[in-house]
């Protein structure tokens, strides 16, 4: 999504609650909540929030409040991240992907939340429907299992001799029912293409040095990024990784490519 439909969802979707009413009524500055997965050194690498609010004539400190707070990669902070917000009395929640949107939703009911970068919101207990969501939640989603053995099939195409591919997977990146369902399809698509599987499992920014190690222990022919918020932001990185490990490597996004990959 680009950076600008982003913003607009967000104030989009803000004025179908009530509370774009009341700051009307009231002309209060509006407060905006952000819990951001990861650390805010790699919020202030890619802010496009912050960006976009500028571009659309929002300066924080004047006519805009924006509450920041950063859970550093650690699932178990996301409840207390969430309810800090709420406290703190914003009007909404801007939430980047669905493990820390479940800690949000449980933590209101009634601030509006908005998650970008949802896999399957339905599945994951986030909406009751695409067509009815109901709740307080909304935002956008992306194509994530479906998409896995299309990539396996470009990879094999791309590299006909590999055998043994490796697949890096961030664990707690969506909801369980959508973690398992990448796991099994990922599984399902090695075996169709007769391609033994490892998957590599990474926590933290802090593991992928340890993960390729691993690949490279192992043997592997090739690579396989999974989707995640968190090995996205690494992309940079992980292309460096596989750049100085000589793997061939098939990522879930452009920008991976953008930077070398």
């Amino acid at each position: 999504m680009r950076r600008r439909d982003f913003i607009h969802l967000i104030f989009g979707a803000g004025a179908a609650w009530p509370f774009a009413a009341r700051a009307q009524e009231t002309r209060k500055v509006p407060r905006v909540g952000v819990l951001f997965p990861g650390p805010e050194e790699a919020w202030s690498q890619h802010n496009a929030l912050d960006e976009g609010l500028r571009e659309l004539g929002y300066t924080e400190g004047s006519n805009i409040v924006v509450e920041r707070v950063y859970a550093e990669w650690d699932p178990a902070r996301f409840p207390s991240l969430a309810a800090e917000l709420v406290r703190r009395k914003v009007d909404i929640i801007v939430v980047f992907s669905t493990s820390p949107a479940r800690a949000v939703q449980q933590a209101t009911s009634t601030i509006p939340i908005v998650v970008t970068a949802m896999a399957d919101p339905v599945r994951d207990g986030l909406v009751a429907s695409l067509a009815r969501p109901g709740g307080n939640i909304t935002g956008n989603t992306f194509l994530g299992p479906e998409l896995i053995a299309k990539r396996f099939g470009l990879l094999k195409e791309a590299v006909p001799g590999i055998a043994h591919v490796a697949a890096l997977l961030h664990q707690n990146a969506y909801g369980e029912h959508t973690m398992a369902r990448i796991v099994q399809d990922t599984k399902d698509a090695a075996r169709d293409l007769g391609v033994q599987l490892q998957l590599v499992p990474v926590n933290s920014p802090g593991d992928l040095v340890g993960a390729f190690d691993a690949m490279t222990a192992a043997r592997v022919d090739a690579l396989i990024s999974m989707p995640s918020p968190m090995l996205f932001r690494e992309h940079r990185h992980i292309v460096t990784l596989a750049a100085k490990y000589r793997l061939p490597a098939m990522y879930n996004a452009r920008e991976f490519v953008e930077a070398g990959g």
